[in-house]
């Protein structure tokens, strides 16, 4: 017999609708002390008024598009390496349609994937959960170097809680060629965690691979700032390009870590602009749900061909013509 699932814990359960609620109460009083008579909802109604909604979206559709594209390219690239020679339109449904679980976390969108190239290419599951487990660790390397490069460009605009980021890239840095030198064999030879199926593409991985995918996809991030810093001012505040490139990975790195971060990344906005609490508020809100909602979106066009390709002709209409 299978042993029944064990259930989370209460205190598991509520620590994130905790942090939640503290955030956005945090950020709720801070905005109240800024607003006229105190009229937190009449304030924040005017200023989303004011914005130019229809600028905003030839910002982020296009954006969001490209988007789609690099991280399609990003994930096509590691498999080809690591997994399976597949087509660069063959990646688009798995990438696209795992961004309908992406409103859920980034993780389960990502494990999604590895179900789908398990089902649709035989591909063995531990080896595409390593090559999605590499993704993450390549998008946390990608993210770092780009804060790393935002603050030392922009060094004096940045709160002091930003300064020690350099110091954790170095660190990062000096760690990944660490896990190089394990993987190769050439220090701790005794210990076989080297050997779990998990770290398949990691022990296949050379270290220029990483800068690779670093490179391959930079080009989402700087369109991400020329985006971001445009869509700032239809808000009515204004800053650099540099300093938005020290912004950003660390607010996205916020938005996709597992739990609550989300409402941190959020409250990160306001905290960057304390003079446009308001502002920074809507923005911060609008921009990440916009983009999760509008990639779930683009998942849907891919949503039939993937349940096609997962659950053959006859199951997936089966499966569209059951109701909800």
């Amino acid at each position: 017999m299978t042993e029944p699932a064990k259930k989370s814990s209460p205190l598991n359960i509520a620590l994130p609708w905790l942090v939640t609620i503290s955030c956005f109460s945090y950020l709720y009083w801070r905005i109240s002390q800024q607003s006229p008579d105190g009229d937190v909802i009449g304030h924040m109604a005017a200023i989303f008024s004011k914005v130019s909604w229809g600028k905003w979206l030839l910002l982020m559709i296009p954006y969001s598009f490209f988007y789609f594209l690099i991280d399609s390219l990003v994930t096509w690239r590691v498999i080809n390496w690591f997994n399976t020679k597949i087509s660069y339109r063959d990646v688009l449904p798995i990438r696209g349609s795992a961004y309908i679980l992406s409103i859920i976390n980034e993780q389960v969108s990502k494990g999604a994937m590895a179900l789908y190239l398990n089902r649709r290419n035989g591909i063995p599951g531990w080896q595409v959960v390593s090559s999605m487990l590499f993704i993450m660790v390549c998008e946390l390397y990608y993210l770092l170097s780009w804060a790393t490069v935002g603050v030392l460009r922009d060094w004096d605009r940045f709160p002091d809680v930003f300064h020690i980021i350099p110091t954790i890239a170095v660190i990062a840095f000096i760690m990944l060629i660490a896990i190089q030198l394990y993987m190769g064999r050439s220090i701790l030879r005794g210990w076989a965690l080297r050997d779990q199926p998990i770290l398949h593409s990691f022990r296949h991985a050379k270290l220029t691979q990483y800068f690779y995918i670093i490179l391959l996809r930079s080009p989402a991030l700087l369109a991400a700032v020329f985006v971001y810093t445009h869509a700032l001012s239809l808000f009515g505040v204004e800053t650099s390009f540099g300093a938005m490139l020290g912004y950003l990975p660390v607010i996205f790195f916020g938005a996709a870590t597992p739990g609550p971060m989300r409402s941190v990344a959020v409250l990160l906005w306001s905290e960057l602009f304390p003079e446009n609490r308001a502002e920074m508020a809507i923005f911060g809100l609008v921009q990440h749900n916009f983009f999760i909602f509008f990639n779930a979106a683009i998942g849907l066009i891919f949503l039939r061909r993937a349940n096609r390709e997962l659950f053959g002709d006859a199951d997936a209409d089966d499966l569209r013509s059951k109701p909800a």
